[in-house]
């Protein structure tokens, strides 16, 4: 609203807030640092976990940070803008998402430091700039080659924490094992598909009854009782049109007047099935898999001709066993001729805690692999999912990677020795930023040190100290107290990781420090209060 004269000029809408200058920015590093610490406590080995109970009283336990912010229903724009940090971290790198999102807290936390010591956001958001990409040079420097033995390794670090901690060896055999089997090398580059890696869940036994299949796992039974149980040297027909009789594209009525012209009908429709069966028997092939319904008078001759047939497969796993058996998909059931089968050396139906699952196996050319995972509950099956599928995609971002860090908060303590070195030939205002960030970067062996119940303040003393005597491998040891070797105690991450991290912590906080109005025309009250009443945690 502008005044001139006596006359008062609308020009935002009636019902819109605004607040701008401190008031905004404080306002949106609030609710920023609220949901870094909403996932702070749950970072590290000793990390603790969260329970979401979402609208319609669904319950997910987890201590996976992109988890715990994709669940919470939060109102802020600022908020939300450091959720799009754990989602990014998530996509590109599996794991990590909890250290970006408390990076990014804390950056924002140190910055309204410097704009209280009257330091333009601008500058800050520059000298943050420089320090990320002083901090993606150094990481080089901290790299260590990575060979099978350390793929355990990232692997083990990565469920450390988890729930599927206490068997973190076992599970990290299976994923090493599943990346090597579908990693392809193309120009000595190594590439890993975590799409021909298809995980299954199931509730019952526990979970050491965990397996890796050389092969496809299908949640299906056989549609017919009468069908063998299991097939030796199985040629599989990929199948993406029902084994029914098609209904006509018009609306159409037959009339009959005699008890024989019913029963020829009847005879031509089974005549017809018959027709599409013994295409496929004369094609070779004695499994059949289809994304379709199959008829009963169908199922009934496959079972005579002793077929294994599977009904209604899901799209995903119809590709997955294209993929893995070397078949291809086929729409036209009179075309499948010998070249479109799959082959593996057996096809068998096993009972899995309740239910019946087709297990795929022995496939010559496999680039697909499956994991079944097994639990005692849906919730513990459910957190071992997602401690897999992080687990997974870290060993692979290694694999390809071919180089990791030591974790424990290790080398950002050392990015943090060595930005304060860089900070001091800096001139200007900038440097106050560098040193800012640098002390940022001392959130995570902090934390680290908080959540295992140790002083966080004597714990960064003996890193700190440990680091100017030229031991930058040392990080917190969060069982013991203290600080110890992470190399020698093999804890490990991809490099990816932490570069990602530091990237997209600084671009979101650069991002919301510049941000210095807001307009609300949601009648959202962007005020302390409806910033507190939103971000009550």
């Amino acid at each position: 609203m502008q005044q001139t004269g006596q006359q008062p000029i609308f020009i935002l809408k009636e019902g819109t807030t605004r607040s701008r200058g401190r008031t905004a920015q404080s306002n949106n590093i609030a609710a920023a640092k609220a949901v870094a610490d909403a996932v702070r406590t749950t970072l590290g080995p000793k990390g603790m976990d969260k329970m979401l109970v979402d609208s319609m009283g669904d319950v997910i336990i987890t201590n996976d940070g992109a988890t715990i912010l994709k669940e919470m229903d939060i109102e802020h724009p600022a908020a939300k803008m450091i959720i799009e940090v754990a989602k990014t971290q998530e996509a590109h790198c599996f794991d990590g998402t909890t250290s970006a999102v408390v990076l990014a807290g804390e950056l924002l936390k140190r910055s309204e430091d410097l704009i209280e010591q009257n330091v333009h956001p601008t500058i800050i958001c520059e000298g943050f700039r420089i320090a990320a990409e002083r901090c993606l040079e150094l990481l080089e420097s901290h790299s260590i080659d990575v060979d099978e033995a350390m793929l355990h390794e990232v692997a083990k670090t990565a469920l450390t924490g988890k729930s599927a901690g206490a068997v973190k060896a076992f599970l990290a055999e299976i994923c090493v094992q599943a990346v090597i089997k579908v990693a392809t090398e193309n120009d000595g580059e190594v590439m890993v598909d975590l799409d021909d890696v298809k995980v299954e869940k199931k509730q019952g036994g526990s979970i050491k009854d965990s397996t890796l299949v050389d092969g496809i796992i299908l949640d299906k039974e056989r549609v017919h009782s009468g069908m063998p149980r299991s097939v030796n040297n199985a040629k599989v027909a990929l199948i993406n049109s029902a084994i029914e009789v098609k209904k006509t594209e018009v609306d159409a009525k037959i009339q009959i007047t005699d008890p024989n012209m019913l029963a020829q009908f009847l005879d031509e429709e089974e005549g017809y099935l018959k027709g599409l069966v013994d295409s496929i028997i004369s094609s070779g092939a004695n499994v059949v898999i289809c994304q379709k319904g199959i008829d009963d008078f169908a199922q009934h001759y496959m079972a005579k001709s002793g077929i294994f047939a599977v009904r209604r497969a899901k799209k995903s796993d119809m590709e997955a066993l294209s993929k893995a058996t070397g078949g291809r998909i086929v729409t036209n059931i009179d075309d499948l001729s010998e070249e479109d089968l799959g082959h593996c050396s057996k096809v068998e139906e096993r009972k899995i805690g309740e239910s019946d699952m087709v297990f795929l196996t022995g496939c010559d050319e496999a680039k697909s692999v499956s994991v079944l995972l097994r639990g005692g509950t849906d919730h513990v099956v459910d957190e071992i999912r997602r401690a897999f599928d992080d687990a997974i995609g870290v060993v692979s971002v290694a694999h390809e990677d071919g180089a990791i860090l030591t974790g424990g908060g290790s080398v950002l303590a050392a990015l943090s020795r060595d930005l304060r070195t860089f900070a001091e030939g800096i001139g200007g205002r900038e440097q106050m930023a560098i040193e800012a960030f640098a002390g940022a970067l001392e959130v995570i062996p902090r934390t680290l040190a908080e959540n295992a119940g140790l002083d966080p303040v004597n714990t960064i003393i003996d890193v700190r100290k440990a680091h100017a005597e030229g031991r930058s491998t040392f990080g917190v040891n969060v069982f013991e107290g203290g600080v110890m070797d992470m190399q020698k105690a093999n804890v490990v991450e991809p490099v990816r990781v932490v570069e990602q991290a530091i990237q997209s912590a600084t671009e979101t906080a650069t991002m919301i420090l510049r941000i210095d109005d807001v307009i609300s025309s949601k009648g959202v009250s962007m005020g302390d209060e409806g910033m507190m009443d939103g971000m009550d945690f």
